[in-house]
C-alpha cells in the first residue's frame, strides 16, 4: 500500500540552475547563462509529485536550450534526466509510495490522445504542448523566484535540489538501481537504446552503425551489444570515444571519413549527433535495404543533402525517432533488467561527476563533444 499522503502545504525553499539568457557567449564559464539561485517550490497537486533528486545527467537537450537551437520560454530551471526520490504525493495518486526512486522521463504521456494510442510513435500531444510553454501536464507553473514564476524544463526541472513533476513523468524503479544509472534511464537510453529496439527492431542478426558516440549514441551501442547484434560499427570524430567504444562492445570503431572510404554498409544506423554531416553520414553507410533511424536534433535551419533516386533504387527507410519511440513504463523495465544481468552498464557512460555550482563548465564540455554524461550529484 502507498505511504499516506503528505499534507504539507506551501513553498518549499530549493537551489536550482535557473537559464536566465539564451545563445550566451562561449564560454559559458564566462558568460554565465545559468544560474544558481534560491526558489521555492509549489507543494504538488492531486496528480503530482515532489522528488528530492540524487542525481541529474546533463545531455545536449539541455545545451540546445542554453544555445538556442530549441527554442523554450526563459527563465528555465534545466534539467530533464534525473532520478530521485519520492517526498510527497498528491491526492489523487495512489500507485507510487513516499520513499520509492523514480526515473525521470522527458515527455510525459497522457495517455488518450491520438498520437498516445500509436504504442509511442508519435510523441504525447498534450505532454508536447505543456513542455513547449514550460508547464506541467495539468497547467501552471510550481517553481517560484522573487516575483517571477519559473519555467519547468520537459516536465522534469532536474538541476535542482527538489522537483514536482507530473505522475505520468516518471517511472519507479527498486532501490537496487543505483540513482546515477536511473537518471541515465530515463532519457539517454531510452532514445539511443529505445531507438534501435522500437524502431529498428534489432536481432542477433543485424549490424549495426552508430554514427555519434555522445551519450544516446553510447547507450544505443551498449544496447546493440547486449542484444548480441553482429556487428557494431562506431563512428565518431574523437579517438577517444572510438575507444571506448571498442571496450563497450563495438566490432570496429572509425571516424566518419574512414566510414565512408572503406564502404561500410549496416542494415540499422542510428544517427545520434543532431547534425547534417553526422545525417548525411548515416546515409552514407546505410546498405540497400537499410534503415537510418535519425534521433539527433539539429537547429531549426539545418539541411542536409540525400540522393532520392537511392532511396528509392535501394528501398532505404529513413525514420525519425522521438525518445526512441518509446513509452517509458513498457521499455524502462526492459533496460533495468538487462542491467540487472550484467549486459548493460550504463555506469560506463559516466564521464564525470560534478556539483550544482559547475553547470555552465559542463555545458562548455558538451559544447565541445569532450563528455557523454556528467552527472550532478546532490547532497
Amino acid at each position: 500500500m502507498p505511504a499516506p499522503h503528505d499534507q504539507s502545504a506551501g513553498g518549499l525553499p530549493i537551489r536550482g540552475a535557473v537559464l536566465r539568457e539564451i545563445g550566451a557567449a562561449r564560454p559559458y564559464a564566462s558568460s554565465r547563462p545559468i544560474r544558481i539561485e534560491e526558489l521555492e517550490l509549489d507543494a504538488p497537486r492531486e496528480h503530482e509529485l515532489r522528488i528530492r533528486l540524487e542525481a541529474a545527467s546533463i545531455c545536449h537537450s539541455d545545451l540546445s536550450v542554453v544555445n538556442g537551437s530549441r527554442a523554450r520560454p526563459v527563465p528555465m530551471l534545466l534539467g530533464h534526466e534525473a532520478a530521485g526520490i519520492v517526498e510527497a504525493i498528491g491526492s489523487d495518486v495512489d500507485d507510487v509510495s513516499i520513499g520509492q526512486r523514480v526515473i525521470a522521463t522527458f515527455l510525459p504521456r497522457c495517455g488518450e490522445c491520438e498520437n498516445c494510442r500509436t504504442a509511442g510513435r508519435l510523441p504525447c500531444a498534450t505532454g508536447s504542448r505543456a513542455n513547449g510553454v514550460g508547464e506541467l501536464m495539468d497547467g501552471g507553473r510550481r517553481l517560484h523566484g522573487d516575483a517571477e514564476d519559473i519555467a519547468h524544463h520537459l516536465g522534469v526541472s532536474g538541476f535542482a535540489t527538489h522537483a514536482v513533476v507530473d505522475r505520468r513523468s516518471v517511472v519507479p524503479v527498486d532501490p537496487d538501481v543505483p540513482a546515477e544509472v536511473a537518471a541515465l534511464m530515463g532519457c539517454a537510453v531510452l532514445t539511443g537504446g529505445g531507438a534501435l529496439l522500437n524502431d529498428g527492431r534489432i536481432t542477433p542478426e543485424t549490424d549495426v552503425a552508430i554514427v555519434g558516440l555522445g551519450g544516446v549514441g553510447m547507450a544505443g551501442l551498449l544496447t546493440a551489444a547486449a542484444i548480441g547484434c553482429r556487428s557494431i560499427v562506431a563512428i565518431d570524430t574523437k579517438p577517444e570515444k572510438l575507444a571506448l567504444a571498442l571496450e563497450l562492445g563495438a566490432t570496429a570503431a572509425v571516424t566518419p571519413d574512414q566510414a565512408l572510404e572503406t564502404g561500410a554498409r549496416a542494415g540499422v544506423v542510428l544517427e545520434a549527433v543532431g547534425h547534417p554531416s553526422a545525417f548525411e553520414t548515416a546515409i552514407g553507410v546505410v546498405r540497400a535495404g537499410g534503415t537510418v533511424i535519425t534521433v539527433g536534433l539539429p537547429a531549426p535551419q539545418a539541411t542536409a543533402r540525400i540522393e532520392p533516386l537511392r532511396v528509392t533504387a535501394e528501398a532505404l527507410t529513413i525514420v525519425g525517432s522521438y525518445m526512441g519511440s518509446a513509452v517509458p513504463e513498457r521499455d524502462i523495465p526492459t533496460f533495468v533488467n538487462l542491467w540487472r544481468q550484467g549486459n548493460f552498464p550504463v555506469e560506463r557512460l559516466v564521464s564525470a561527476r560534478i556539483g550544482l555550482d559547475h553547470i555552465n563548465e559542463a555545458m562548455d564540455a558538451l559544447a565541445e563533444a569532450d563528455a557523454l554524461r556528467q552527472v550532478i550529484e546532490f547532497a
